[in-house]
């Protein structure tokens, strides 16, 4: 049974940036719901039982039934997204990554600026819901991208692992930044948790 990230920090630890009645209902509505939507629909599924939530995101052709195909595209994937999200922001953080990731940056990107600008462009452009990405390659390297809905990299066959992730979804930003999308992209980045983004860059890139 799939369970939501653990929190390290408490609903209004975000703030000003995040506010409390934003991250409380994020969380504790929306996440758990796409939880409890997948566990339920997984049971359905023979070959992904026991499986972890990559391999099922990697491998939904394998469910032949279109609307648990769906579900499990929809849920898994807001189960997946999430997780990352929230364990990739965190009080007290923002700033600029170091090491090996803030190498990369710089060559693949040309400065950490450019990477924020990027990651930024992409969110803002997003039409509707959705999410924008920073994914890392096995080779090292890191891209962009962004995907709508609850899609990501994984779902959408890419060889990436995503490592950041900006959920662009009204209930994201709503309550406190209404329809200036811009401004919560913004205030994102000084809620970012470099230290995690770096940890699981190195993961990725084993």
């Amino acid at each position: 049974m799939f369970k939501q990230v653990e929190l390290k920090y408490d609903f209004n630890a975000l703030e000003p940036h995040i506010d409390e009645l934003t991250m409380n209902t994020h969380y504790s509505k929306h996440h758990a719901a796409y939880t409890n939507n997948l566990n339920t629909a997984i049971e359905k599924v023979a070959d992904f039982q026991g499986k972890d939530i990559e391999y099922i995101l990697k491998n939904l052709d394998k469910v032949s039934d279109e609307a648990i195909r769906t579900a499990i595209r929809n849920n898994g994937g807001g189960f997946y997204n999430h997780n990352l999200y929230f364990s990739t922001i965190a009080p007290n953080a923002g700033g600029e990554p170091s090491g090996k990731l803030a190498e990369r940056i710089k060559k693949d990107f040309g400065s950490f600026d450019a990477l924020v600008a990027d990651v930024s462009s992409k969110a803002a452009g997003r039409f509707g819901s959705g999410w924008a990405w920073l994914s890392a390659k096995k080779d090292g390297s890191l891209v962009t991208s962004s995907s709508p809905n609850q899609d990501n990299p994984l779902i959408e066959g890419s060889e990436a692992v995503p490592i950041l992730g900006i959920d662009v979804w009204e209930h994201a930003y709503y309550l406190k930044y209404k329809n200036v999308r811009p401004d919560y992209i913004k205030a994102f980045w000084n809620v970012v948790d470099w230290n995690e983004v770096s940890r699981l860059y190195e993961e990725a890139i084993k």
